[in-house]
């Protein structure tokens, strides 16, 4: 009932006319226009009487709101309904009664326009009772009006109120989008570039309007317009972030490496409404990143010689004491695996990068063992999961897994032309599991079973004391099977702060 206003439609005198009509046209000395609420009835216009509400239990109007013709009562005193009726028993003493029902829009009774009279009557002629029901719809009309009006209104103020609030908003976000010191822009949903902070004109020095549309594009440099404009199509697209760094021209007319973000703001359906991005300055940065590869890769490479020097010392002191040359190229051959995997590990240029990931295990074993085998997999396959490593385990773990190919190219799998490997890798949250499994070798000699040489004493250092694992050895018909239990965090720092 609040949509209708309906005190104010009672202050404004909006229903009057019709309840004095209603009097008159039905020859009565009091008219009403009721709304009956679930605690009592209201009315909102009157003629003959000073009553503004009665309860409930006292309205005839509940009984008629609920008919879809007018209702009477003749004599109240021999109505059941009424008969003890304190209106009855008491002033105004109604007898007759005769009211239209007030209905919504939506068929909800609301209440009843009625005369009244302190005398029986026998009825309303057929006039006056179809007088009653077009004034019943008229004050339905009115105050259906009343109500569009107010819904109108109300509409209209919060449009205003929205309207203001992106006003505000709008405001809010060009004065902090102005005071960033990156670079803010925006786009529609199809890429199409509406906004830009001032920060982005005085990095260009772009007149405003300029780069709006696809004029973005021309302000990158030629060799990196291409793949920006693959990478925001791929975005576009997918509704993936946008990330790319390239080269953007600056006022001055140098170029100068930017760091550009964006993502998609969505509706509450998902549909992506606009694209927010940002452009950040990174060339001290881009540039200090590159002088530091520079010089990791010229310490790394002089590293590299070093292992190279000490082998050819070795080799050298060797030759006046050739007794020593079988422990010679076993050390030799242990500096080289030391060399490898330093190899691996240190900083590439794109040119020199090893093809596996630097990071990775898995890569790093299959580095290790590439000279026991033609072509990849031929005779040494690695399977399982990957674990992260860095420069630190990388030295026990290339002299462990070279000591286990030695000796597997002396006695076991690999000292055959169809001999196998197989290391089996699975990483759970705190501790590693790696299987080195030898397949189809030369029957194990117990001798060298339990054998506990130099080679063997190495794998327990590495494994046991520098990685804090564990080792079980199974010597197996078909060869050696061993299994390494490793705490996965001391395969890199990486792995120790997770």
């Amino acid at each position: 009932m609040a949509l209708y206003d309906l005190g104010g439609a009672r202050d404004d005198g909006l229903l009057e006319d019709l309840v004095t009509f209603a009097a008159e046209l039905c020859n009565a000395p009091t008219a009403l226009l009721s709304v009956v609420e679930p605690e009592e009835q209201v009315f909102l216009a009157r003629t003959g009487t000073d009553l503004e509400r009665t309860p409930r239990s006292q309205s005839f109007c509940a009984y008629a709101m609920h008919g879809s013709r007018p209702m009477e009562v003749h004599d109240a005193t021999q109505d059941q309904r009424f008969a003890d009726n304190p209106l009855v028993v008491g002033a105004p003493h109604i007898r007759f009664y005769a009211g239209a029902p007030l209905s919504t829009r939506e068929g909800v009774p609301l209440g009843a326009i009625c005369v009244l009279d302190d005398t029986p009557r026998d009825g309303l002629t057929p006039f006056q009772a179809r007088g009653l029901e077009i004034l019943a719809t008229t004050a339905m009309a009115r105050l259906e009006s009343r109500r569009v009006a107010r819904e109108q209104g109300e509409q209209r103020r919060k449009t205003a109120q929205t309207r203001a609030a992106l006003a505000e908003s709008e405001l809010r976000f060009r004065t902090l989008a102005d005071t960033m010191p990156q670079m803010v822009w925006s786009t529609l949903p199809d890429g199409f570039h509406d906004y830009y902070n001032a920060r982005w004109y005085d990095f260009t020095g772009a007149p405003a309007g300029t780069t709006d549309g696809e004029g973005w594009n021309n302000m990158f440099h030629a060799e990196d317009q291409e793949r920006a404009w693959d990478v925001w199509r791929q975005s576009l697209a997918t509704g993936d972030p946008y990330q790319i760094e390239y080269r953007l021209r600056h006022f001055d007319g140098t170029y100068r490496w930017v760091l550009g973000r964006a993502l998609p703001i969505r509706d509450g359906e998902g549909n992506i409404t606009r694209w927010f991005g940002t452009c950040t300055d990174i060339h001290e940065q881009k540039l200090a990143l590159e002088e530091r590869e520079v010089i990791s890769q010229e310490l790394s490479h002089r590293i590299k010689n070093i292992f190279a020097v000490i082998g050819g010392l070795i080799q050298f002191a060797a030759r006046a004491h050739p007794p020593l040359a079988p422990l010679v190229a076993d050390l030799r051959a242990r500096i080289a695996a030391l060399g490898r995997a330093h190899d691996f590990v240190r900083p590439h240029s794109p040119s020199s990068r090893p093809s596996a990931h630097q990071d990775s295990l898995r890569g790093l074993i299959e580095e290790l063992l590439a000279p026991y085998q033609a072509l990849p997999g031929e005779r040494v396959t690695v399977t399982g999961a990957d674990i992260h490593i860095d420069d630190r385990a990388a030295t026990p773990l290339a002299l462990l897994f070279h000591e286990l190919a030695t000796n597997a190219s002396k006695y076991g799998a690999l000292s055959t032309p169809d001999g196998h490997i197989t290391v089996h890798i699975g990483r759970e949250a705190e501790q590693s599991h790696i299987i080195w499994q030898e397949n189809g070798g030369p029957p194990i000699d117990p001798a060298i079973a339990q054998t506990t040489g130099f080679g063997s004493q190495l794998i327990e250092l590495s494994a046991v004391r520098q990685l804090g694992g564990a080792i079980r050895r199974h010597w197996r018909p078909a060869g050696l099977e061993l299994a390494l239990d490793i705490p996965t965090a001391s395969f890199s720092r990486a792995s120790r702060s997770e």
